[in-house]
């Protein structure tokens, strides 16, 4: 089956310096260091994650869009970006300039690479002023981070946010960060493995059990990364308590599973099995591609497990790997 793809969960991070990170923190801003095709994302001093020049040079993400058979790819912010703990007054300019050099790097392939902007969550009067300027400069929608600090997307100042983003037609990719987990989670990638998918499952049920599905509009774009986390294989789960506890039906009115059609999720699940369920539950039409490339977590030959999938049909396919994709950002 030859078919459109459209990956819309990849990362970027462009080359900012050690003397620009600074202006926004001295000890803890992340920055690139380069030396030929291999990179080091750095925190201050501090060595973060090795990197490849697919992460920040546009003619290389050309070459690998190509490699994998990629029409569209949207990038987002590397979510150690995000400075949600800085004083807003660096935040702002910091994700300015990301948002900045995000444009600069589509601008190569504008019809191939299209971005999403980052946001001071912290200040939500600041954070809606910049989701609009950048649609407004080019962006197709906004990534954000699945909490501030100890606030669920459930919180009052960012469930404003979230009309915003509906009223202004702006889409929204929620990422999962700054995990939970501490020092039990210190080895083995566990913060990526277990704390992760668990970060991405909370985001979607503070919208479910805090009613705010309720309050939001239906016109509200927004789509989970990482397949949702653990939410569709946990769904039961949560369907079960809602019906046997009041505490967690106190605030939603409707049984959890009746929402999946408020959001979208990505395919970046890595396992047939997984993927099948996820599309009996969230049904083909909510869930579109993504890769999480040019990392070694992401997706290695994009679309592969979407199109090479024996269990899905070709409409599914068509709107798995574009269809979805083309509605939600309008591309």
């Amino acid at each position: 089956m030859s078919a459109l793809k459209i990956d819309i969960h990849s990362h970027f991070f462009p080359r900012i310096t050690q003397a620009e990170a600074a202006r926004l923190h001295p000890q803890r801003a992340p920055w690139l260091h380069t030396d030929g095709r291999h990179g080091q994302i750095m925190l201050g001093d501090k060595p973060f994650r090795p990197v490849h020049d697919v992460l920040w040079d546009p003619l290389r993400r050309i070459e690998h869009l190509d490699e994998q058979g990629l029409d569209i790819q949207v990038m987002c912010a590397t979510p150690v970006m995000f400075g949600y703990d800085q004083p807003i007054e660096r935040a702002l300019p910091w994700a300015q300039l990301m948002n900045d050099r995000a444009l600069e790097m589509a601008a190569v392939a504008p019809d191939r690479l299209k971005v999403l902007a980052q946001v001071p969550l912290q200040d939500i009067e600041a954070a809606c002023c910049e989701a609009s300027r950048a649609k407004d400069c080019g962006h197709v929608g906004v990534q954000i981070g699945n909490h501030v600090g100890d606030l669920d997307l459930d919180d009052a100042g960012l469930e404003t946010f979230l009309h915003h983003c509906a009223k202004e037609g702006i889409p929204l990719l929620v990422h999962p960060w700054d995990m939970m987990g501490g020092e039990r989670m210190r080895k083995w990638m566990l913060r990526w493995l277990v704390s992760m998918p668990a970060e991405t499952q909370l985001g979607i049920l503070s919208l479910i059990l805090s009613g705010a599905f309720e309050r939001l509009p239906e016109s509200l774009r927004i789509c989970f990364a990482h397949g949702g986390g653990g939410f569709a294989f946990l769904l039961g789960r949560v369907d079960n308590a809602w019906r046997h506890r009041d505490i967690v039906r106190e605030d939603c009115p409707n049984l959890p599973s009746s929402y999946v059609k408020r959001f979208f999720v990505d395919s970046a699940v890595f396992d047939p099995r997984s993927l099948r369920l996820l599309v009996e539950v969230m049904g083909a039409d909510r869930v579109m591609l993504g890769s999480d490339s040019p990392f070694p977590l992401g997706e290695q030959s994009i679309g592969a497990g979407v199109l090479e999938h024996p269990g899905l049909t070709d409409a599914d396919k068509s709107l798995i790997c574009a269809g979805n994709a083309r509605e939600f950002f309008g591309i």
